[in-house]
């Protein structure tokens, strides 16, 4: 028995025929206790200090009522960022989904039982997964320049490795029957999944790629603090002149198209699902 189970003993049922049934407690406490001795620790590592937060809390929206009213004339200048924006959140997100496919198959543990390919896969997504946007959009402006490419490659990265984590794991859920008939009468493996598994995560995959590309948006929308293109360039250069009016012009356009792309997306994946 556990010191845990001996400070706090299970409790004890009988049951009429006369036999006894132990219930352990939950370990909540332990897990709470943990929780809480993590956050003492966080805020001492990180020198967190409430009181300055509560003092200087106000100066958040000091620069929050420069931003309105916003500057309705400088609209025309926010078209071609946001217009950049939305197509390296379009194509990034659209090439990272496709090239993760075959990734995700070889990561599937029910269609590949090699154990050192499934685990050298995941291991793969695990590590670009890790790596933050800005980091991949820092990296490829080196490798294509500054332009909106390097935004593209950034976007398509994170697409590849957030899809393909999900993607993997609905696929080792699916309904092995088909697959497995069809290797039994002398199909690939490949042409195996793509007849008998493919159908029946397309829904879902889909759903979660609209999903992905929804966020990719908001995500493109500060590469441009790298040089990586769209609306972050002129975002920085805004806040860097203290142009508050300006850059609440720049929110609202993205919160507008946020909000557009999102309700198209809603739209799309009810019908998926």
């Amino acid at each position: 028995m556990s010191l845990y189970d001996r400070l706090f003993p299970p409790k004890v049922y009988k049951l009429e025929n006369g036999k006894q049934i132990e219930k352990k407690r939950s370990r909540a406490p332990i897990y709470a206790l943990v929780i809480i001795f993590l956050t003492v620790l966080s805020v001492y590592i990180t020198g967190f200090d409430l009181s300055v937060l509560v003092s200087r809390i106000d100066q958040f929206f000091v620069i929050l009522g420069e931003m309105f009213p916003p500057r309705w004339d400088y609209m025309p200048q926010i078209w071609q960022p946001l217009f950049d924006t939305i197509k390296m959140s379009l194509l990034g997100s659209f090439i990272g989904s496709v090239a993760v496919v075959p990734f995700a198959m070889l990561a599937s543990t029910n269609i590949i039982h090699n154990r050192v390919v499934v685990a050298a896969v995941r291991l793969l997504l695990s590590i670009v997964r890790t790596l933050p946007t800005l980091v991949s959009a820092l990296i490829a402006t080196y490798v294509f320049g500054l332009g909106t490419l390097a935004g593209t490659t950034a976007i398509a990265i994170f697409t590849f490795a957030y899809i393909g984590k999900i993607l993997y794991e609905e696929i080792e859920t699916v309904d092995m029957g088909a697959f497995e008939a069809m290797e039994a009468m002398g199909a690939t493996k490949t042409r195996a999944f793509i007849t008998s598994i493919v159908p029946q995560v397309l829904p879902s995959y889909l759903s979660n790629c609209l999903f992905c590309f929804e966020g990719n948006v908001r995500y493109a929308s500060i590469l441009g603090y790298v040089g990586a293109g769209g609306l972050g360039l002129i975002l920085n250069e805004k806040i860097g002149w203290r142009e508050y009016s300006s850059v609440g012009m720049i929110l609202i356009a993205l919160f507008v198209t946020v909000f557009l792309i999102e309700t198209i997306s809603r739209a799309a994946r009810k019908r998926l699902v």
